[in-house]
């Protein structure tokens, strides 16, 4: 896309010499208003009647002159407009005066923070969740962002009258990164799953991506905001939930999985651990096992250590002698 930005060329004189001039025009114009009505009541020349119209022409043009004064602070722009066309960005930290008769239009290139509310979207199976973003903009491109956009009508919408000053600007252009930012959100997270809940797929998801869903929302976002001149500095997802209507049988569902899966390792261990008890009874000939022996222990121990609550120990007197 062309870049139709550039830097204000017209003259831009410095704002404390200026300041200086005006106040001598303005000094230099009432003393000859003062001094032409003296001459008039003095005489009844034309010398005098002159000297009051060029005086009090004098003072008109000083008073448009005071208008040219400018003070532009770090990262903020003068956009400029020659009767309608685009006449430059000045962008020049400082004190300066240019020609009263540009219009100018302020707006900040620092960067801004946007939190947005938790919206709920349907993922790539179809679960609805509550996802939501937290990004940093700045403006990149201030011909695009004033004259691409309607900022203008964005900002009376808003506010019920169209504003012209830094502030009505930018927070018409938030009011657009918001929606931008809600409708990439809903196509990135369209694409993915929630979660891959049996681990059985590698594909990537919305809670385990990271780095690469951030990456990929960051792109969508700069591709739908480059209209607007806006760049984002970064995008990340600060919340990712399941959508309440599901979240009982969701959080059901991953509390099984977690049972089944530490039931596995219990069982795994539990096993090792009997074999191993097994072979040292063995190897060191502590004791011999039939089969329907070694079946018993095995089925004892296994009780032991899988169970979920403590084992009571029996004293068996059956075979003592008496």
């Amino acid at each position: 896309m062309e870049n139709k930005e550039f830097e204000f060329k017209g003259i831009a004189l410095n704002g404390f010499l200026m300041l200086f001039v005006n106040f001598a025009v303005l000094a230099l114009s009432i003393y000859l208003i003062v001094n032409s009505i003296i001459v008039l009541d003095a005489s009844d020349g034309s010398f005098g009647g002159w000297q009051l119209g060029f005086s009090i022409l004098l003072l008109v043009v000083n008073f448009i002159m005071w208008f040219g004064h400018m003070q532009l602070e770090p990262n903020v722009a003068f956009v400029t407009t020659w009767f309608g066309k685009y006449g430059g960005t000045f962008t020049k930290t400082g004190f300066y005066w240019i020609n009263p008769f540009y219009g100018t239009k302020k707006v900040s290139l620092r960067a801004r923070n946007l939190d947005a509310e938790p919206i709920k979207v349907n993922d790539k199976v179809g679960n609805p969740v509550m996802i939501g973003l937290v990004l940093v903009w700045k403006l990149k491109d201030t011909y695009k962002a004033l004259f691409e956009v309607d900022s203008q009508t964005m900002a009376a919408t808003a506010q019920g009258q169209v504003g012209s000053d830094v502030r009505s600007i930018m927070n018409a252009l938030e009011r657009f990164v918001r929606v931008q930012s809600d409708a990439a959100l809903r196509q990135v997270a369209g694409q993915y799953a929630y979660d891959d809940e049996d681990n059985k797929t590698e594909e990537l998801t919305l809670r385990g991506g990271g780095e690469e869903i951030n990456e990929q929302l960051e792109q969508k976002l700069n591709e739908r905001l480059a209209l607007a001149g806006i760049e984002v500095i970064e995008a990340r997802i600060n919340y990712l939930a399941y959508a309440p209507e599901i979240a009982a049988v969701m959080l059901r569902r991953q509390q099984a999985s977690a049972i089944i899966i530490a039931r596995e390792k219990i069982v795994e261990g539990a096993v090792s651990m009997v074999k191993m008890a097994l072979d040292k009874l063995s190897n060191e000939e502590i004791v011999e096992l039939d089969d329907d022996k070694k079946a018993a222990m095995v089925s004892n121990l296994l009780v032991v250590l899988c169970g979920d609550d403590s084992a009571q120990p029996v004293v068996n007197t059956g075979t003592l002698n008496h």
